[in-house]
């Protein structure tokens, strides 16, 4: 139901990409943490990534309350912690929900400031199941006002950064990508686009995260990750916001 939120957690065994070690991650080292916080989508999560590989995550879902619902759950996280145990905030940038990205952005650079670490944006969608594999994936969204938006993402890095489309060059883009084998994923129930039948069932609803963003800042180059962390972090906008024009305009300061 619209505005309410439940929330749950578990620990996981020590978290590596297959075939990867402690060795590939050399900023897990001991007595540091990295908090990342995934809110991009009505199921948003939260990890503490430790030293060894240690991930502890805390879920929660909410249709409209992230901000509501987080700070429960962030607290928890960060209780057991000293005040400088953090050596930097991960958060997802989408695209997904504008005002969830932007809560979680803002917690990430509350916690950074607090603790004096950086805050680093990561694009949400390479916290996906299906963008982890090597065949990859193609991500589609609902951009609104008639307007659609795509991705290719393959190994957790992007292909094509998403790009706005209409209905016609969707219907295109999934076509052609399920003629390739490659899978078609969405934050989004796939009946909300419109695509024929036979497509929408080929089309399969997924979210990332966290403890996924963490295995996506894990597997990018390091020119990568220099990339993002130089970067303030800030939502990925695909256009402007709509913004309603005022019915009585002259009442508005000139």
């Amino acid at each position: 139901m619209p505005g309410e939120c439940w929330a749950g957690g578990h620990a996981h065994a020590p978290l590596f990409l297959p075939g990867w070690s402690a060795l590939n991650y050399p900023w897990a080292m001991p007595e540091t943490f990295t908090l990342i916080l995934e809110t991009s989508t009505p199921h948003a999560s939260l990890a503490l990534a430790g030293p060894g590989g240690s991930l502890l995550e805390r879920e929660f879902a909410s249709d409209r309350d992230h901000h509501a619902c987080l700070f429960g759950p962030l607290a928890e996280l960060l209780e057991p912690l000293a005040s400088g145990g953090i050596r930097r905030v991960l958060v997802g940038s989408g695209p997904g929900s504008y005002s969830g990205t932007r809560v979680g952005i803002a917690a990430a650079q509350g916690v950074a400031l607090a603790r004096d670490c950086p805050a680093v944006a990561v694009p949400s969608i390479l916290a996906l199941p299906s963008a982890s594999g090597a065949a990859g994936c193609l991500v589609l969204g609902d951009a609104r006002r008639g307007s659609y938006w795509l991705a290719r993402l393959a190994a957790c890095q992007m292909l094509e950064a998403p790009h706005l489309t209409d209905a016609a060059g969707l219907c295109a883009a999934v076509t052609a990508a399920l003629a390739q084998g490659v899978a078609c994923v969405s934050f989004e129930d796939p009946a909300r686009f419109p695509l024929p039948g036979a497509l929408v069932g080929l089309v399969r609803q997924q979210s990332p995260s966290a403890s996924r963003l963490w295995q996506a800042w894990g597997a990018a180059p390091q020119a990568t990750r220099l990339a993002w962390a130089a970067a303030a972090p800030q939502p990925i906008y695909l256009k402007p916001p709509h913004i309603t024009p005022a019915k009585r305009p002259w009442l508005l300061p000139s």
